[in-house]
């Protein structure tokens, strides 16, 4: 199989999409952070030093979305039309689960911005709460699913 980010004398490139028909393109990620239950605790009750965690999350989840281009060398800026993030609170590990859902109607896929938008806003709770708890672990980003464009859909199963 022939790399597509690779030009014919193997120099990186950016893969050209100019021929590429537009398609509604939507993409899920989602990944995890583990911490101790006082950090748990005070995320959820808001008692950091350094504001509401969970909302800024989602802020800088969105933002990473939006800003993949200027971070994964290879993506296309994209015009995206909805970035949505969810934060599910894990009481038991203790932790968190962030999803990111990125839309867009246009000539390539947003799995990258997905994924982008996970990594930071779980980069953003480690961050506003490296004070309490410096062990938290960030763990199992992945794509949960991708729908449009030529390679059609995808739908992660349970192993």
């Amino acid at each position: 199989m022939k790399l597509t980010h690779l030009d014919e004398k193997d120099r990186p490139k950016m893969v050209d999409v100019s021929d590429k028909v537009e398609s509604f393109r939507v993409a899920i990620a989602s990944g995890m952070i583990t911490m101790s239950h006082v950090a748990f605790d005070m995320i959820i009750s808001q008692q950091t030093k350094k504001g509401p965690v969970l909302q800024t999350a989602v802020i800088a989840a969105i933002l990473g979305t939006k800003r993949t281009s200027d971070l994964i060398p290879m993506c296309h800026p994209l015009m995206l039309t909805s970035v949505n993030c969810d934060v599910e609170e894990l009481p038991e590990l203790p932790g968190f689960k962030l999803t990111v859902t990125a839309k867009l109607k246009g000539q390539t896929g947003v799995e990258m911005e997905a994924l982008t938008g996970v990594s930071i806003g779980l980069l953003t709770i480690y961050d506003m709460s490296k004070a309490i708890d410096k062990s938290m672990v960030i763990s199992d980003i992945q794509l949960e699913s991708k729908s449009g464009g030529k390679s059609g859909n995808y739908t992660r199963t349970s192993a």
